[in-house]
């Protein structure tokens, strides 16, 4: 058995999963990972997404294993392995049935993105040029999404939608993988008033390495990044961050396409005013894999983060956020 030490967490993953991966996750320490099992599926599809993850489970039951309470995260750790947790970047699998909230819930997810780039029938993408905010369905999620314990996710969404589901929320919510748009003002990229606003909340930011939310986008330096973290942690406070990493690994760039466009339009659209091109760019040399996490740690302690405060941006915020959220459904009253 690992002998007891802060988590390694991220927030976020898309890889193109295989056993090569997974072993890198152990190698880098990665304890748990959100990963994203559906863009664009409806109800069925990401059922067969799931049946995957659970062939995985099988392949590959000393490396990884499928998270769904906070005390998973201490599993991993105890016995040298990955905890998986679900999660939707789009809110599609639900369809337009609440009640399949909680039942996605039972199946394990932890997270649903609101919208994902598009308006959908909860809230507003960060692509779309008019935010009208959480509809009347999306308040109704979000309260249903409350009481069984799945977080409400607004890393795509945009600001007016993103500000209303912090207010209308009656747990905190989560930024999964954004950055500051004041350091590099991407789409999706999130403004000071949301960051200020989600903090206040106790929500949570996870950074995003993905190229397109970095200053400098490939080129982006460890020390660029580091330096952005220590300023927001001055603005939101070194609880309310972490790591959402975005990682797309081993990606084919035919998925970018399915990313962006699902089945909604025949055409290619990366968002007005986006600089995102076809294809997936390369990620910053300091970020390739799993791997990278114990460069990264040094970085932060580079750029005047304690050994506590890195801790806590690498996993122990994330943890504690899971304590607070993923709990059994609650009985209305």
């Amino acid at each position: 058995m690992a002998e007891k030490r802060a988590p390694v967490i991220d927030g976020l993953q898309y890889a193109n999963w295989s056993e090569k991966i997974f072993r890198q996750m152990r190698q880098g320490g990665v304890d748990a990972v959100h990963v994203t099992i559906a863009y664009h599926e409806n109800f069925r599809e990401t059922v067969l997404n799931i049946e995957q993850w659970n062939r995985w489970f099988e392949q590959f039951p000393e490396l990884i294993f499928q998270g769904r309470w906070a005390s998973d995260v201490e599993q991993a750790i105890a016995t040298e392995r990955t905890a998986i947790f679900f999660g939707f970047q789009n809110p599609s699998p639900i369809e337009d049935d609440i009640g399949l909230v909680e039942i996605v819930h039972t199946l394990g997810a932890r997270f649903m993105q609101l919208s994902y780039n598009n308006q959908s029938l909860l809230a507003t993408g960060c692509y779309e040029h008019n935010d009208p905010g959480i509809t009347r369905m999306g308040k109704q999620v979000i309260k249903e999404m409350n009481r069984v314990g799945l977080v409400v996710d607004m890393s795509h969404s945009a600001d007016r939608s993103t500000l209303e589901a912090i207010e209308i929320s009656q747990r905190p919510i989560a930024i999964t993988h954004a950055n500051p748009a004041s350091w590099h003002p991407a789409l999706r990229n999130k403004a000071s008033n949301v960051l200020e606003a989600l903090a206040e909340s106790g929500g949570m930011l996870g950074f995003s390495f993905y190229p397109h939310h970095l200053a400098e986008g490939s080129n982006c330096t460890l020390q660029s990044f580091c330096e952005m973290a220590a300023r927001t942690a001055e603005v939101m406070g070194v609880d309310q961050i972490g790591i959402g990493s975005d990682l797309c690994q081993d990606q084919p760039d035919s998925v970018v396409e399915w990313m962006r466009v699902g089945r909604w339009s025949k055409e290619i659209d990366y968002g007005e005013g986006s600089a995102e091109k076809p294809g997936f760019p390369p990620q910053p040399d300091w970020f390739t894999d799993n791997r990278s996490f114990p460069g990264l740690r040094k970085g932060l302690l580079d750029a005047g983060f304690s050994q506590q405060d890195a801790d806590k941006l690498l996993g122990g915020n994330w943890l504690n956020f899971f304590r607070n959220n993923f709990d059994k459904p609650q009985v209305c009253q």
